[in-house]
């Protein structure tokens, strides 16, 4: 699944040699950390936030088929930025 994020999120941006995904499983739910450049974060998230949606899905759908729950968030490498990136809204 990691691998899955990463080569669509790869795809997305301008650098992606600095794209790194950490895998953050939980009790119930497994968590995939997207951080990106500052730059690139606009080309992840997509107007409207539309792109960030469809990997979610995508990642949502796929895990499924696995048996297991997985959210997607994103986080720009940015140690001004004071917002701790998007999360998934409930």
């Amino acid at each position: 699944m990691k691998q899955l994020v990463e080569t669509i999120v790869k795809a997305l941006v301008d650098t992606p040699e600095e794209v790194v995904v950490n895998e953050i499983a939980g009790d119930q739910v497994t968590t995939y950390e997207i951080k990106v450049a500052q730059s690139d974060a606009g080309k992840v998230i997509g107007k409207q936030g539309r792109t960030v949606q469809a990997i979610r899905t995508l990642v949502r759908a796929a895990s499924a088929r696995s048996g297991i729950v997985a959210t997607v968030q994103i986080d720009s490498m940015n140690d001004e930025q004071t917002d701790g990136g998007l999360e998934e809204e409930q």
